[in-house]
């Protein structure tokens, strides 16, 4: 579905952010994105959506070029409070966006229903943002985005500003939603668990220049919970393994390298 090859990108100058990205992504799968914090992961998912234009290389979405905002992408921010409009309802600010499908008034409502019900907030629509507890917010953020029915969904360290609490529970959901709708997703955080947690892949990037440093699966049962999964020795070592990589360690034993040539230093493991 989605091809990263060469992708770079600079901010003027020698200020260098992405170093030459190349990344696979699969219908149907979510991705977790971790690296060290400014590394370049947020710019990453603005290159995808069309918001930044790269100084190089080539992404591609369902096999057309990414020039300009794709009209199959939702985008889920980390700041969920100044995402929504406080002056529109729930149901309105999770029916905004598809406007630009050119649905009817009434089937912008029904959709909005239908996804904020996805979400565990039937009730919530005739409210407005300001009413909701910040765990709430972001899941109307969460069901604006699968009322637009995308097929790529981008989401920027989405529970960073929740509490651990809350943080679970919006895991869960993700979960759910990724294993009913069938999206695939690119999740950025800064969470070593949560990146195992809820992955089908765990993409580990350098320091700025940022390069792919490891690309790791995560064999874990398709039905995951937050106390029994965490517990498993899979995800034990694998939690481990990522923190390491994230720290700029070298891979561990049985990790084989994805590529040897030209000093690559890409590790994938399965």
């Amino acid at each position: 579905m989605l091809q990263i090859t060469g992708l770079t990108h600079s901010y003027g100058g020698d200020h260098g952010v992405l170093g030459g990205i190349d990344l696979t992504v699969p219908d149907g799968q979510l991705v977790s994105i971790v690296g060290p914090s400014g590394c370049g992961k947020s710019t990453l998912l603005r290159c995808i959506a069309g918001l930044i234009r790269p100084t190089g290389g080539t992404l591609t979405l369902d096999g057309a070029p990414i020039d300009g905002v794709p009209d199959d992408l939702a985008v889920v921010f980390q700041d969920y409070s100044r995402s929504l409009f406080p002056w529109l309802s729930v149901r309105d600010n999770v029916a905004l966006p598809l406007r630009r499908r050119g649905k009817s008034r009434q089937e912008r409502r029904a959709a909005a229903q239908e996804a904020l019900e996805s979400v565990g907030l039937p009730d919530a629509g005739r409210k407005y943002p300001w009413q909701l507890s910040g765990g709430m917010q972001q899941r109307v953020s969460i069901a604006r985005a699968l009322a637009y029915r995308p097929s790529l969904m981008l989401m920027d360290e989405p529970f960073g500003s929740v509490d651990a609490q809350t943080r679970e529970d919006l895991e869960d959901l993700l979960l759910q939603v990724h294993r009913t709708q069938k999206i695939t997703i690119l999740l950025v955080t800064h969470d070593i668990d949560e990146s195992v947690y809820v992955g089908d892949r765990v993409v580990v990037l350098h320091r700025s220049p940022a390069r792919v440093h490891a690309d790791l699966e995560v064999e874990l049962p398709a039905s995951r919970d937050q106390i029994e999964t965490r517990g498993l020795p899979e995800f034990v070592r694998l939690r481990a393994e990522v923190g390491r990589l994230v720290r700029g360690g070298a891979r561990s034993a049985g990790s084989e390298p994805a590529d040897t040539d030209s000093g690559s230093d890409i590790v994938t493991e399965k």
